[in-house]
């Protein structure tokens, strides 16, 4: 029972505590396309290259995005990324603030985030010296021109940082947030300490990725085997892994499941909040039919389309990964996970994340092979992943890029 030490637990931490000088640094990246010898690598790329796209959606929906980790930025640094089919020049101020403009200058199309400066609140151009405020994209200095044109801007990106994750405001119609993700307490004071990150790319669809929240079927059969045993290779009378309790709802089937403080405030906190969703699980570890280990109640909030925070409650404490999912190309999404925990139970949180990166691997293997299902065949028993289909939905607009169209503003 959770807040109860089972002496397996006790195990388990004794051992997480020896391995912590490894598992400190921990920093597991995977990527799934590439994978053995150079003869593996060009079976994978062949294979990606015969897969069936089938019927798409929207490839990049509408909402916030990570693109960097605050860590990754320190003050005074521009660096260059390019996801949801644009080039961002992301950059921190000497006051600490993140701004984001477009990667290339309007004069005469040089990237301004390799080689460029961050001069105060402005980014200065490596070509000519132009120098373009973040706030607004407004060009403050020309070295050797006596007047600056007010027509000289670059396009500027809302972004926010949160959780130690630096955030951009993607909207395929131009609208302005009307939510963004925010702060833990826990990590804001430092009472929660970062313990680790994996980070992995996937060929796939981003709404695939978080379908697995809805979908329970998948659980027994890809994440039922032991963690070092394939699907099918291992005796499940030996060890499995149970997953009960499984629960997928959007923010207005969970809202009216709670006590209500009156329809008016209801029906404002769904407009509110019907960018989230939310799961619930339990997890345990059975060995022999038997014994129970690692037990876990496990409460996610997905927010918006590309950003989840997992709370996992175990006999020794609360623990919190933030998933992130960015695509980088149509369909190509980067996915990280960042684990934060008290730091008295560290180490046994990085041996439950070992766990969950060697889980994740297995779904992984799967989206890099599969195909869209736009009209999937299910039965009364996949309702939940109409449910979310249905959720999602709301993150794609008139314009919203389709694959095609993608592709071909890739293309030189």
């Amino acid at each position: 029972m959770a807040g109860w030490w089972s002496i397996g637990d006790a195990f388990l931490m004794l051992f997480g505590i020896l391995l912590a000088p490894y598992l400190y640094k921990f920093n597991w990246i995977k990527d799934l396309r590439i994978e053995g010898d150079s003869k593996r690598i060009l079976a994978n790329h062949l294979e990606s290259k015969k897969r069936k796209l089938g019927k798409l959606p929207p490839v990049y929906p509408n909402g916030w995005f990570a693109l960097l980790e605050s860590s990754q930025l320190g003050k005074g640094q521009v660096k260059h990324v390019a996801a949801l089919g644009q080039n961002y020049a992301v950059f921190r101020t000497d006051n600490g603030t993140v701004r984001i403009l477009d990667a290339y200058c309007p004069h005469l199309g040089a990237n301004m985030a390799e080689g460029g400066r961050v001069k105060g609140d402005c980014l200065e151009c490596p070509f000519h010296g132009w120098q373009f405020r973040g706030s607004d994209g407004q060009c403050d200095h020309i070295p050797y021109a006596d007047k600056v044109p007010h027509f000289a801007r670059t396009k500027t990106w809302k972004c926010c940082e949160a959780n130690e994750i630096i955030f951009v405001w993607h909207h395929a119609e131009g609208l302005e947030p009307t939510w963004q993700p925010q702060t833990m307490n826990h990590i804001s004071s430092r009472e929660w300490r970062y313990q680790g990150r994996n980070e992995f790319l996937i060929n796939c669809h981003i709404q695939e990725v978080a379908e697995n929240g809805a979908d329970s079927a998948h659980l027994s059969a890809v994440h039922g085997p032991a963690l070092f045993s394939k699907a099918g290779h291992f005796s499940s009378s030996i060890a499995r892994h149970s997953w009960t309790n499984v629960n997928w709802a959007p923010h207005k089937s969970f809202l009216e499941s709670q006590s209500s403080e009156g329809a008016k405030s209801k029906e404002q906190e769904i407009k509110n909040l019907r960018h989230r969703a939310y799961m619930t699980l339990r997890h345990s570890l059975v060995l022999f039919e038997k014994f129970e280990l690692f037990q876990l109640d496990v409460n996610v909030q997905q927010i918006g389309p590309g950003y989840v925070e997992l709370m996992m409650e175990t006999s020794v404490g609360t623990m919190c990964i933030f998933q992130t999912v960015t695509p980088m190309e149509p369909l190509l999404q980067k996915v990280t996970h960042l684990l934060y925990s008290r730091p008295l139970i560290g180490p046994y949180a990085r041996i439950l994340f070992l766990g969950e990166c060697l889980m994740f691997e297995r779904d992984v293997a799967i989206w890099n092979r599969k195909k869209f299902e736009k009209q999937p065949l299910l039965v009364k028993e996949d309702k939940m992943i109409l449910a979310y289909r249905r959720w999602y939905s709301q993150f794609y607009s008139q314009h919203s890029p389709s694959y095609h169209s993608a592709m071909k503003s890739l293309q030189w």
